[in-house]
């Protein structure tokens, strides 16, 4: 079915101009500014700046807007901006290129209190989905972030998380570096057209969502899923047998087949924020609702697309209400299981 797909993409792409659709997805738009080493040195500077406190008109724009967790904030004191002692961790940038827009999956370190009136804890790996755009003077207009803090107890209670799983910010730390295959180019020849790699992914969140185990699965056999640096899914004799995992491992597609039918109710306001198709990789944030329970994952996730199927997954998530919004949709975005294509 997707090859079906990604081949009518091709044929029209050739045939059709720059603003053509496909799927609902806007074609090729004429490169930005900044380029990939451009865009990848806003993350690191917007980091840096997070953990120094400091808003530099230098690198942000006036008017620049910021969301964490969904909520809309000033930029400079609030969410991660209070509590950031450093910004060393794990990096695995997306840039894009054609929006001007970069997005990454990331760790800072964070140091804050158990609560108002508890005692200061020591710093903790924080994981975090960002998304920056640069405007064409240089300067940050957008940030969103969604910011996966650790488990911690309230007032002077020192005891253990109550969670089976490690905090998502020590998990993703603990990887070190990315997978190697992120940062390898896709030969000019094999390479997918945006339009090709959106439908990709947005496959992979339809094959989720309402899930009957006899639906497409685009997966490459040795296809590997991390979600808050926990193995979620991976191939015998994979390389990160000596990370946590959650329960018994099984393929992605064989996980698909027998065990998470019903589990996703809706998979809502699915935004892809960048594409970069030298190297095959899109990210996207969306929105995981499970019904029955009445809770949704607010979530960042990316994956390497290889010959139309996907080979790696990577994702941060939170647990939100209900229903929640990502900030930057109309409502009518929000509740739609449509892809958008972020410009």
């Amino acid at each position: 079915m997707i090859r079906t797909i990604l081949a009518a993409a091709a044929a029209m792409s050739l045939a059709t101009p720059a603003m053509a659709q496909v799927a609902g997805v806007p074609l090729e738009m004429e490169p930005n500014t900044c380029d990939r080493t451009c865009l990848e040195s806003y993350v690191e500077r917007y980091l840096a700046a997070m953990s120094e406190g400091g808003f530099d008109d230098e690198l942000f724009a006036h008017g620049v807007r910021f969301t964490e967790n969904g909520i809309e904030m000033p930029l400079g004191n609030e969410g991660l901006w209070a509590t950031t002692v450093s910004p060393e961790g794990y990096r695995l940038v997306v840039p894009d290129v054609v929006t001007g827009q970069v997005a990454a999956l990331v760790t800072v370190q964070e140091q804050a209190g158990q609560s108002a009136t508890g005692p200061q804890r020591e710093p903790e790996h924080v994981g975090v989905s960002l998304r920056l755009r640069i405007g064409r003077d240089g300067k940050i207009t957008e940030v969103e972030q969604v910011v996966a803090r650790p488990d911690r107890p309230l007032g002077a209670s020192t005891g253990p998380s109550t969670s089976p799983f490690p905090d998502t910010g020590a998990a993703v730390a603990a990887l070190g570096s990315p997978w190697p295959g992120y940062l390898e180019a896709v030969p000019e020849g094999e390479r997918h057209t945006r339009a090709e790699l959106v439908e990709v992914a947005n496959a992979y969140f339809e094959a989720v969502e309402r899930n009957t185990g006899n639906d497409y699965y685009p997966f490459t056999d040795d296809c590997l899923r991390l979600e808050n640096g926990v193995i979620a899914a991976a191939p015998e004799g994979h390389d990160l047998a000596d990370r946590p995992s959650f329960g018994q491992v099984q393929t992605c597609r064989g996980q698909f087949e027998t065990s998470l039918m019903g589990t996703v109710t809706s998979v809502r306001d699915r935004r892809v924020v960048a594409v970069d198709i030298e190297r095959g990789i899109v990210f996207a944030f969306a929105f995981f609702d499970h019904r029955p329970i009445n809770w949704t994952w607010q979530l960042g996730e990316l994956f390497k697309v290889e010959n139309g199927d996907i080979s790696r997954i990577e994702a941060i998530f939170i647990r939100g209400p209900y229903g929640v919004c990502s900030g930057w949709s109309t409502y009518e975005q929000c509740r739609s299981e449509e892809p958008q294509d972020v410009r």
